[in-house]
């Protein structure tokens, strides 16, 4: 019988397949013992299932690379350092040893006092790892009984599902799989960001889908208007493929743009940076013909190792990054681990009450001197091979710049004496994305050459809310004036310091944000090589000047309502 349903859009593309429905996790095991003499066995059964599935995200991490890398390898090293948690490895050996649980009670009884343990905490981040908790401890249980605790993904499915982790995004997309639905989730979580530089059609947010899909049904799903249909119609079908007609049309119209100016109707050129971690990323950004990379992530060379790496080890992968844009500026961003980022060799703090607001980005350099000062030695050397660009993250201020600075003059000077071929000028810039730096903008900013605002960081800081907390999907977004206004005080701030300002938060890759965003006054994005066609095309079909008279309205719309009526009626 068909059926409709509606959800969020959270990755364009259209689908047509069967629904492989997965039900909520739950640890469904009754409470049974074991005799004293089975207590060792019992407790080496539990063992080896961890080391099992330590092994198993190890192997995965190694398979991945790029853009993968980074999305997925953050979960993967967070799920790791939770296999390693003495309070989850004691409390299993407690339950076991002293109360003779079997292991899988004794992994119900412990993921069950952990999760209450969260639930009651008053941040919702950490709240929110509940799912990681649960994903974990599901992978423990699946090993204990030699099963396999990766989703398997069929070609030709449609997964429905209440939410899905950013690892099996990938994982699904390898197999064939065709589309995601799920019940609860944020167009801007890690999981959406992933899909949509994947261009797996993901929808978000469908309350029902769990009550009203069964596996095997036929469904159609359409990642751009968030819509689900449940054994369509003739008509239906008709729409659907003209739907995938029009998506094919569309690939092949971008292709053509990829030697095109990215200049807009009335000859405005803007420029489009590539964000990148990997050889891959950069070889991509080439050919899509972006202006260099504009923020290139630095963290990739410390996760997934148990060592440092040393100065030479980083100093061949910024050389190879110059090299590889031929002539164009590679910005790269020093070391920014923290919070949700935490690296195998210590040098991220574990367990911080509130890791969003500890010690990470800048803060964290600062503090391990010496490593800071491997790393600007690393990259300086690489700025005799080309153009380069050093940008600080998590700047909340002007203090934290003058000792970056001062500490890379140090440095420079430092190589000189060396011999070694430095660039005579290494512009220095800051990311934006503390309030308090967009705030005092003013203060500091004849103290550095170049700007970069992070909108993931500064949306979550700004609104208070944690972007893969799914209770806070509805909350967290850029569509906000106080954001908004920030971002236009920021961009008129920079042209009136003849300091340059991009945007390399998820807004920027999002086209429907173009429009408003040169509204602000912006003139450089850095995005995802995987959207880059795409906001090519949309600056391409813009009046500049028509936008920019229209930025005395969008600031004055007072609420997110407003502000989607404006990109409605802006829309090219």
């Amino acid at each position: 019988m068909r059926r409709d349903l509606s959800g969020i859009g959270a990755s364009r593309g259209a689908a047509l397949g069967r629904a492989r429905v997965r039900l909520p996790h739950a640890l469904e095991v009754e409470q049974a013992y074991i005799d004293e003499s089975e207590v060792d066995e019992e407790l080496a059964r539990v063992h080896r299932a961890i080391d099992q599935v330590r092994d198993e995200m190890h192997q995965l991490r190694e398979r991945l690379h790029g853009a993968l890398a980074h999305e997925v390898g953050e979960f993967l090293d967070l799920h790791a350092l939770l296999l390693d948690d003495p309070e989850l490895l004691q409390g299993l050996d407690r339950y076991i040893r002293l109360k003779r649980y079997t292991a899988d009670y004794a992994l119900r009884r412990q993921r069950d006092r952990i999760a209450n343990v969260f639930l009651g905490m008053d941040d919702p981040y950490l709240r929110s790892r509940i799912d990681d908790i649960d994903q974990v401890i599901g992978r423990i249980h699946a090993a204990l009984h030699q099963r396999d605790a990766e989703l398997q993904g069929v070609a030709g499915d449609i997964l429905v599902t209440d939410a899905i982790a950013p690892a099996e995004v990938a994982q699904l997309q390898a197999q064939g799989v065709l589309a995601v639905v799920t019940t609860t989730g944020s167009a801007l979580s890690h999981s959406a960001i992933l899909a949509r530089s994947l261009h797996l059609p993901l929808i978000v947010g469908a309350s029902h889908a769990l009550q009203w899909l069964n596996d095997g049904d036929v469904i159609v799903v359409d990642g751009g208007t968030g819509t689900v249909i449940r054994e369509p119609n003739a008509a239906d079908l008709k729409a659907h493929q003209q739907r995938v007609n029009a998506y094919k049309r569309e690939h092949k119209q971008l292709n053509r743009l990829r030697r095109e100016p990215t200049r807009t109707l009335d000859g405005a050129d803007i420029k489009l940076w590539a964000n990148a971690e990997s050889r891959d990323d950069v070889a991509e950004a080439h050919a899509l013909g972006a202006a260099g990379v504009g923020l290139y992530r630095t963290e990739f060379l410390f996760l997934g190792t148990h060592e440092l790496p040393d100065e030479d080890t980083q100093f061949r992968a910024y050389r190879d990054l110059i090299l590889g844009l031929t002539g164009r500026t590679a910005t790269i961003r020093t070391l920014d681990l923290g919070a949700d980022k935490a690296d195998d060799t210590g040098l991220a703090l574990r367990n911080e009450e509130n890791p969003a607001l500890g010690l990470r980005g800048i803060r964290l350099s600062m503090s391990r001197r010496e490593i800071f000062r491997t790393q600007l030695r690393a990259i300086l050397r690489a700025s005799g091979y080309g153009p380069l660009r050093v940008l600080l993250p998590m700047i909340s201020g002007r203090e934290e710049i003058r000792a970056a600075r001062a500490l890379m003059d140090e440095v420079a000077n430092e190589l000189r004496a060396e011999g070694q071929a430095i660039a005579s000028h290494i512009p220095l810039g800051a990311m934006i994305e503390v309030p308090s730096a967009a705030i005092a903008l003013t203060t500091f900013i004849r103290e550095i050459d170049f700007l970069s605002v992070g909108t993931n960081d500064l949306v979550q800081y700004v609104l208070a809310a944690d972007r893969n907390n799914e209770y806070l999907g509805d909350l967290y977004s850029p569509l906000h004036p106080a954001l908004l206004h920030l971002l236009h005080d920021v961009l008129r701030t920079g042209a009136r310091h003849d300091k340059p300002v991009a945007i390399c938060g998820e807004m920027a890759g999002d086209p429907s944000f173009t429009p408003l965003l040169l509204a602000l006054g912006l003139e450089e994005f850095s995005l995802h090589p995987g959207t880059l066609l795409e906001v090519r095309r949309a600056i391409r079909a813009v009046n500049l000047g028509e936008l920019r008279t229209q930025a005395r309205s969008l600031l004055r719309a007072g609420d997110r309502s407003g502000i989607e009526r404006w990109m409605r009626a802006n829309a090219p």
